[in-house]
């Protein structure tokens, strides 16, 4: 049982996944929030590292991203962020990153750096399926996990592909288009949900646009085995950047609304990737 399917299956609710910019707006402020995050009771991180180019994000990450890069985030610097979070506590953390910057750093020895500093798993946000083989061979050797995205217009053979490639969960995005806060839960959610169920017992987590408590609860209910939240995480950060105790203050209760909102699901058993 990896790293996932072990957090998975010993909750009684989806599995609350925060998502940050590592850097953004420092490096010393970005781990306080991270671990406050944790303190507060998120299951699983996803953690990005920032690039000048990230096509799959929206306005809100993307000035995340220039914030952590001018601010003097790299790769490698990337690494001893995640091995200090590890340390502070054990969690499993999935990295989004984009493909040019493993290209840079070496894909080789990017996974192996980012295993030995406590890491699970890798999605390159802008790595095709079809091209997942540069890099699942790499990650494997090194018992990293593969994540890959399925979207709502993605086909039924096409859902099955990515499923046979993914080892940690899917990425199910919730909408079409980029990254970044909604009004409302986009009406796709619960159908696509159902017809992934229906294809893979890989578990599934939800990205994109989930932006309250209440839309969390509506993608918990609907099945999802996690609810990913990025682009609201990160507007605290936005709104009070030379506030570092309010935006702690803001993601804690946050966090904790969401997770007194989750409904409760039977534990979930799945078999070993």
């Amino acid at each position: 049982m990896n790293a996932y399917q072990a957090c998975f299956s010993k909750l009684d609710r989806a599995a609350l996944i925060p998502f940050f910019v590592i850097g953004d707006p420092s490096y010393d402020v970005s781990a306080e929030l991270v671990k406050a995050a944790i303190d507060a009771g998120a299951d699983i991180l996803e953690l990005g590292i920032p690039f000048s180019d990230p096509v799959a994000d929206g306005p809100t990450i993307q000035k995340a991203d220039l914030r952590a890069l001018k601010a003097g985030m790299t790769p490698a610097r990337a690494i001893e962020f995640i091995r200090e979070i590890t340390a502070y506590k054990p969690i499993p953390i999935g990295l989004l990153v984009y493909y040019n910057l493993l290209v840079q750093y070496g894909v080789n020895r990017f996974f192996e750096d980012f295993k030995q500093a406590g890491g699970t798993s890798v999605l390159v946000a802008d790595l095709s399926i079809d091209d997942a083989d540069e890099i699942i061979p790499s990650a494997r050797r090194v018992g990293l996990e593969t994540v890959f995205m399925a979207t709502p217009n993605t086909p039924d053979g096409r859902l099955r592909f990515i499923s046979e490639k993914t080892t940690g969960f899917i990425y199910a995005v919730s909408l079409l288009g980029t990254t970044g806060e909604r009004a409302a839960l986009s009406q796709t959610v619960r159908p696509f949900l159902s017809r992934l169920k229906r294809l893979t017992d890989k578990p599934i987590c939800v990205g994109f646009g989930i932006s309250s408590p209440e839309h969390a609860f509506e993608v918990a209910q609907a099945g999802a085995d996690g609810v990913i939240i990025g682009s609201r995480i990160v507007k605290f950060i936005e709104e009070n950047p030379e506030n570092p105790a309010r935006i702690k203050e803001n993601i804690t209760r946050f966090i904790r609304d969401v997770l007194d909102k989750l409904p409760p699901q039977s534990p979930k058993s799945r078999p070993s990737s």
